[in-house]
């Protein structure tokens, strides 16, 4: 991983704070780093090839964004998504999800409904191939995807950093989840492209209790196994 990550981090054209953020936020969003897992300046410094002032503002930033915790005496770990905060960030998808499975019901093209259903496909082979990062990753893109359908430009604008926090607790269960959430994916694509908005909110709603009730179940086990 280190390795990779240099050479990403070289080409890029970003202050180097900037980079380094990036590149932590997708080692944890990816189960890289663990909940739990201490993060040393000198450690992530090897791992990303960077001097540690980078680290250390990227550690602040990334502590803001709930992905870090910094501990007296201990230092920076990655933080463990409590159930308080899947609530929350449940209490939001449940209102944006819905309206926007209902609007993309309403006004869905032929076209959208394909790409919404090449989604799919690459869910299901990565969910088989068990490349869980990717599931995770898709995870959030078909949802991004239907909110940009629904053609509510508010409802993406205000979404982009809710999915990064989505895409971390999806891949921390996904070993579990993921053939469930893309069978409910599937049901859901049903229902836009029947066109019925009633029956695209219903699926949502479906899809997003059960999706709820996993994460909390995971986060009630302490998140103590590498998913």
């Amino acid at each position: 991983m280190a390795e990779d990550l240099r050479d990403k981090l070289g080409a890029q054209h970003l202050p180097l704070r900037d980079q380094v953020l990036a590149a932590l936020r997708t080692a944890i969003i990816d189960g890289n780093y663990l909940p739990g897992e201490r993060l040393t300046e000198d450690r992530l410094a090897e791992d990303f090839g960077v001097s540690r002032n980078p680290v250390r503002e990227a550690l602040r930033v990334a502590e803001a964004e709930g992905f870090v915790v910094i501990l007296p005496r201990r230092g920076a770990v990655v933080a463990s998504p409590s159930s308080g905060t899947i609530a929350d960030m449940f209490a939001v998808r449940v209102r944006l999800e819905t309206l926007a499975a209902r609007l993309a019901a309403e006004r869905a093209t032929a076209a959208d409904v394909v790409a919404l259903r090449a989604l799919l496909d690459e869910g299901r082979e990565a969910t088989q191939r068990q490349d869980l990062a990717r599931v995770a990753e898709l995870n959030s893109t078909l949802h991004l995807r239907i909110l940009q359908v629904s053609g509510n430009p508010w409802l993406s604008s205000i979404a982009k950093s809710l999915y990064l926090h989505v895409q971390w607790v999806f891949r921390l269960g996904a070993a579990e989840r993921a053939p469930h959430s893309w069978a409910e994916h599937i049901q859901l694509v049903d229902a836009i492209e029947s066109g019925d908005g009633d029956r695209a909110e219903r699926a949502a709603l479906d899809h997003l209790d059960a999706a709820s009730a996993a994460a909390h179940e995971n986060a009630e086990g302490g998140y103590a196994t590498r998913p």
